[in-house]
């Protein structure tokens, strides 16, 4: 089904959750379905997404910066994604794509803030500095118990992944970003939508879909009818 090659805006929305809830995966089926309907779409994730971004990842989830604290590492994701925004996502949305990207700012509130104990208002001031207006549209947060997520993460290293800075953190750490994800959601309901991720890929994929259509395409389909 098409419902128009060029959007009149482009729509931003992110994937967030704990390690191993499926992100990625929902997030390539979304842009399928998306590209099916004759949007462009552009995929990325944080921290990433453009060279001097993907450079700063290597070092955040190598562990590297875990020495200079949860403030310093806050400091380095607003900066790659600061270069992220202005090269990437606010280009794309600019000329009508669809951006879909594996974690933005929520992952920095939940990792650093409500885990880490970095301030909110430091963190804000952070946000805004790196994002400025280019927010999101939709949030669609993942939830798993962490165990589950943990297990997935382990059984997707089997092709030989290392595990990274934040997946080597305890049971505990896991579970309280669990729950500061689902408290973000809980304060903004009219970004943020929760999806059970313990369901099959495909079930989880449908409900994603079925709301992105609610909140940005029927209309159009309607239109087009």
């Amino acid at each position: 089904m098409t419902f128009q090659t060029t959007p009149e805006k482009g729509r931003f929305i992110t994937f967030e959750g704990g390690e191993g809830v499926g992100k990625s995966t929902q997030l390539a089926r979304l842009a399928e379905h998306l590209r099916e309907c004759g949007f462009e779409v552009v995929t990325t994730r944080e921290p990433g997404g453009t060279p001097k971004a993907e450079g700063l990842r290597n070092f955040l989830l190598s562990g590297r910066a875990a020495p200079l604290g949860p403030l310093a590492e806050a400091a380095l994701f607003s900066a790659a994604r600061a270069d992220h925004v202005e090269s990437l996502i606010a280009p794309a949305l600019n000329r009508g794509a669809w951006v879909l990207c594996d974690r933005f700012a929520d992952s920095t509130r939940a990792y650093q803030g409500a885990r880490g104990g970095v301030d909110a208002k430091t963190l804000a001031l952070l946000e805004q500095a790196a994002v400025g207006e280019t927010r999101p549209d939709l949030t669609i947060v993942l939830d798993l118990p962490a165990h589950e997520g943990l297990a997935r993460a382990a059984s997707r290293r089997d092709g030989g992944d290392e595990i990274d800075r934040f997946e080597s953190e305890k049971p505990d750490f896991h579970e309280e970003l669990r729950q500061a994800f689902l408290d973000i959601a809980e304060s903004e309901p009219e970004r943020c939508c929760v999806i059970d991720a313990a369901r099959s890929v495909d079930d989880v994929a449908r409900a994603v879909r079925a709301f992105v259509h609610d909140r940005f395409l029927a209309h159009a389909a309607q239109a087009a009818q």
